[in-house]
């Protein structure tokens, strides 16, 4: 069966079904797969920030706001909120900066404000690919769920 690769980009996300592929590429920002595993529908959302400070021109941007709507498009999609499962990466702290510097801190809050927010939803997380100071390649399978995390001068690892 032909599949699609839908490349999802800064600041947006992509829902899908399978046999589909959903498909990144992060640095600080953190890429949120969402899957359905019985309806074999999922979400992959690229969210640059934790919070909206106010009325967002981009709801897509921001953890608090693109996780909700994404999974509310998932859900018209035939998923299942109680089957929700997810599975995340990124989050990396990708330049050197002075200590205690707002820019040093991004890719951390962005995975802590990630946790937070599937946690209020009721979403477990199942595995992660977090933290370190390289960038990612994701791609989001969604005929099995399987996250293929490509990394420079790393193997290819599997969550």
């Amino acid at each position: 069966m032909a599949f699609e690769l839908i490349n999802v980009g800064i600041a947006d996300y992509g829902v899908s079904g399978a046999p589909n592929i959903l498909r990144t590429i992060l640095g600080s920002c953190v890429g949120i797969c969402i899957y359905d595993p019985e309806k074999t529908v999922g979400g992959l959302s690229h969210i640059m920030l934790p919070t909206s400070k106010k009325e967002a021109s981009n709801i897509k941007k921001y953890a608090d706001t693109a996780i909700p709507a994404m999974i509310s498009d998932m859900i018209k999609a035939g998923a299942d909120k109680k089957r929700l499962i997810a599975k995340i990466a990124g989050g990396a702290t990708m330049f050197k900066h002075a200590e205690n510097s707002l820019m040093g801190d991004i890719g951390r809050n962005n995975i802590s404000s990630v946790k937070a927010i599937l946690s209020n939803l009721d979403i477990r997380i199942v595995s992660e690919d977090v933290g370190g100071d390289y960038g990612r390649t994701i791609d989001f399978y969604l005929e099995t769920g399987e996250i293929k995390i490509k990394t420079i001068g790393k193997d290819t690892k599997v969550i």
